[in-house]
């Protein structure tokens, strides 16, 4: 479900406001795109509209991640297994859903999510000592 960040059409007393309400209805532009988190399955992204014609994509679900070692200096991918700590809700670890700062389990060890899948299209992240 889309959110809607137009005037409010109360006060904050909780009376109504004439000049809003009256003449003035929601804009297209003031409609965000819905929710979509990231999560661990079968490979799908989403191409969204954004405004005078630019895309944007977003990860819904991958199995892969490239991750960097800082130590050799190289970036292999590996295969995501599940996430073990996300700071930003500790529910999103249950639901295994992948944010940027989130830490996961892969087949190469731990490893810290640095994009954000939600935003860039891809799932990048560094190796964890």
């Amino acid at each position: 479900m889309a959110h809607w960040h137009g005037i409010s059409r109360r006060k904050s007393t909780g009376g109504r406001l004439k000049r809003p309400s009256s003449y003035r209805g929601k804009r297209r532009t003031e409609i965000s795109s819905e929710k979509q988190f990231t999560q661990i399955g079968e490979p799908s992204r989403k191409v969204y509209r954004k405004r005078s014609g630019s895309q944007t994509v977003r990860v819904l679900f991958d199995t892969h991640i490239n991750v960097a070692d800082k130590k050799t200096g190289k970036v292999v991918t590996a295969t995501l297994q599940t996430v073990s700590e996300n700071a930003a809700d500790p529910n999103y670890v249950r639901r295994n859903i992948l944010t940027k700062g989130a830490v996961v389990e892969t087949d190469k060890g731990n490893v810290r999510i640095t994009s954000r899948p939600g935003s860039h299209g891809v799932i990048n992240g560094v190796l964890l000592e």
